[in-house]
């Protein structure tokens, strides 16, 4: 056991080991000495630990004993290649001892081979990884047996073995494992899906290696429900795995057949349930992503539905070339029935990127292909929490039906588009919720508000004349919202990425103006920073200044975004651009662009989705003028209350150190009667 183990074991943080292992040096219960050290690593006997624990009443575990070896590693294991073997051979053991139902560490290893020749008699799962065990195997047999009674049971001493794939050297398991969350939606998405089919549950899963999924689902049907798993054949570690996981949880499954193309085929109602990339392959590019997915496609019928779950730049985000026109003939099939853009966070191992789901159904076949549809659903700033989950799944469900189901269900998250118009848009498939367009009422009252504020606003100026009147339109014929990808591969907008600038060279007097990330929080009052022409160039050649009307932006903490009206700049990272083309701007204004930014959700750091209003050709030069104008006004009215705050200073201070005196006939003071 390491330091790290033992603090599992006793239910403490590992600190607090250290600290026993220091205080009890010197006393009549030392802790026990490391039995080795592996490449550094101390590792202790889990019996004198266990012991230690018990005379001393050390820990919050009071059954430490009996738990012990769901913590420990057998003797033996230490390196990466021994420690696979050793994973691999108490898989297996543990699904010979569900499959057997025998106390292994009574057998001897001639006989624990003839019973695994008899639970595998083709050798698909565990029969070789029990005879590459040699002469440790009958020391493994033993463990395994501690290890199911520590954990109570065979199939949950696997899954405690299955959960130490972070530190175990399981890579390609730890890659690709999903967050709770994510399994709870592809599971439970898939087990509805199932309920629409009138046929008993089979679940399929063509991926080499794949398992948590079908696990998840697995453990939510009780043991008199009648469900099949169908795994694929591939050759290889992961997927002799899945077998062994699905043995061990005594679920009814078999094998699926899969050719050296990753064709398959399966015949009647069944639900495909899928991740990308799989154990099995946990480098899948985009094109082997696809690939797999078409060929779930391919051998569909409309009585088969499925769950699929990869990368959102594979599934939802603009994709280009061959691979984009591989995604466009899949969703050309008709099966594609709804695409949901995930936050991100489901992948452990990538925290950072964002997942997406496909799920695919009937083609509807009688539809023109110019009417069908696709539902579309953005979730990149929702967290699965339950309510939302099963909003979800209902959404998904529905989609499933004809036009006329479709119509009558009540969506929360997901919209309808025409299949046309998503092939023919710039590659982005979801791209957030359109805002609704408003009613005249609200135009309405909005024109009254604003005459309000502007005869308040004009009241006791030196001119009271009318900077600024609106009335309501009479008809909405703006250009809709457009994501900044959609933008960008349109070329209306172009990204510039900012730099990284050493301290060394940031001045506070002299230079091109610094817009960072403190700039863009604190606009108004966070400290000028400068740097010189001579040493940005010198030593950024890479780096470029702003134009005139760049909007400049950051994600963190939250969204936050300004127009550098004037230009020449420098814009450092984590602060990026995004600049209008003046030529073709597409009905984007720089500060309608800002203002669009610094009202999103501050969990929306997406930018690439992020959804941007557009402006008209009539309108786009009166609301130029028009915001010029009140930021003049904003600028007088800054500068005014900074002169009213050092005013309140200097009178407060001065009068109370007795350095001024009012003299406003209102406070001076009336001279008693009688007195000169």
């Amino acid at each position: 056991m390491t330091l790290s183990d033992i603090a599992s074991l006793a239910q403490v943080q590992r600190p607090v080991v250290s600290m026993w292992r220091k205080r009890s040096s010197a006393g009549p219960l030392p802790f026990p000495a490391p039995a080795e050290t592996l490449n550094g690593i101390e590792l202790f006997d889990a019996d004198e630990v266990t012991a230690w624990l018990q005379a001393t009443g050390r820990g919050n575990n009071p059954e430490a004993r009996n738990d012990v070896a769901v913590h420990a590693t057998p003797a033996g294991s230490g390196s990466l290649r021994d420690g696979r073997k050793t994973f691999d051979g108490l898989t297996a053991l543990l699904a010979l001892k569900v499959i057997s139902g025998q106390v292994l560490g009574t057998l001897g290893a001639s006989r624990l081979l003839d019973e695994a020749d008899e639970a595998d008699p083709d050798d698909l799962f565990l029969y070789s990884e029990l005879e590459a065990l040699g002469s440790s195997l009958p020391g493994l047999a033993n463990f395994a047996d501690r290890l199911a009674d520590s954990a109570y049971s065979a199939p949950a001493a696997f899954e405690k073995l299955l959960t130490h794939r972070f530190k175990e050297g399981l890579r390609e398991h730890a890659e690709t494992a999903l967050t709770a969350a994510a399994l709870n939606l592809v599971s439970n998405a898939a087990i509805e899906l199932a309920a629409t089919l009138d046929s008993r549950p089979v679940f399929v899963d063509a991926t080499p290696g794949g398992s948590d999924a079908m696990l998840s689902i697995a453990q939510q049907f009780s043991e008199s429900e009648s469900v099949t798993f169908l795994a694929a054949d591939y050759v290889g570690g992961a997927s002799r795995l899945v077998r062994r996981r699905l043995a061990v949880h005594g679920t009814d499954s078999g094998p699926l057949r899969v050719d050296a193309k990753g064709a398959f085929a399966v015949t009647g109602p069944a639900v495909h349930v899928a991740q990308y990339p799989a154990p099995g392959e946990p480098g899948l590019d985009t094109k082997g992503i696809l690939s797999g997915i078409e060929n779930i496609v391919l051998q569909m019928d409309d009585s088969q539905r499925a769950v699929v779950i990869a990368p959102a730049r594979v599934l939802s985000d603009a994709l280009a070339g061959e691979a984009g026109n591989v995604r466009a003939d899949l969703l050309r099939s008709g099966r594609v029935r709804a695409i949901i853009r995930l936050t991100a966070g489901l992948l452990r191992a990538k925290p950072r990127e964002p997942q997406a789901l496909w799920v695919l159904g009937p083609s509807f076949a009688d539809v023109p292909i110019a009417d069908r549809w696709t539902m579309v659903a953005d979730l990149t700033t929702a967290p699965l929490t339950i309510d939302v989950t099963q909003d979800l799944i209902s959404d998904i469900v529905a989609s499933m039906g004809n036009r006329a189901t479709v119509r009558a269900h009540s969506f929360r998250f997901a919209r309808l588009l025409q299949t046309r118009i998503l092939l023919a848009g710039a590659g982005v498939l979801v791209s957030g919720p359109a805002k609704r367009r408003p009613t005249a009422a609200p135009g309405a009252e909005a024109a009254l508000r604003v005459e309000e504020l502007v005869r308040a606003l004009a009241t006791g100026t030196e001119s009271n004349a009318r900077f600024l009147a609106v009335q309501p339109a009479a008809a909405y014929s703006f250009p809709t919202p457009a994501s900044v990808a959609e933008l960008m591969g349109s070329g209306h907008l172009k990204y510039v990425k900012g730099i990284r600038v050493e301290d060394q060279h940031i001045n506070k007097t002299a230079g091109r103006r610094i817009f960072g990330r403190e700039e863009l929080l604190d606009p108004h009052d966070a400290p000028p920073r400068f740097i010189t022409l001579l040493d940005f160039a010198a030593n950024y050649p890479a780096g470029r200044l702003t134009e005139a009307g760049d909007i400049v932006f950051c994600t963190s903490p939250r969204p936050v975004a300004m127009v550098d009206a004037d230009g020449g700049a420098v814009v450092v990272f984590p602060a990026r651009i995004l600049r209008i083309d003046q030529g073709d701007p597409g009905g984007l204004l720089p500060a309608i662009v800002a203002r669009n930014i610094n009202t999103l959700n501050p969990a929306d750091k997406s930018w690439r989705g992020w959804q941007l209003r557009r402006t008209g050709e009539a309108q786009r030069q009166p609301l130029t003028d028009a915001l010029h104008r009140l930021q003049h006004e904003q600028a007088q009215a800054r500068e005014r209350l900074k002169q009213l705050e050092e005013l309140v200073t200097l009178i407060t201070d001065g009068v109370a150190d007795g350095s001024l005196t009012l003299t406003d006939p209102l406070y001076t003071a009336v001279p008693e009667k009688g007195t000169a």
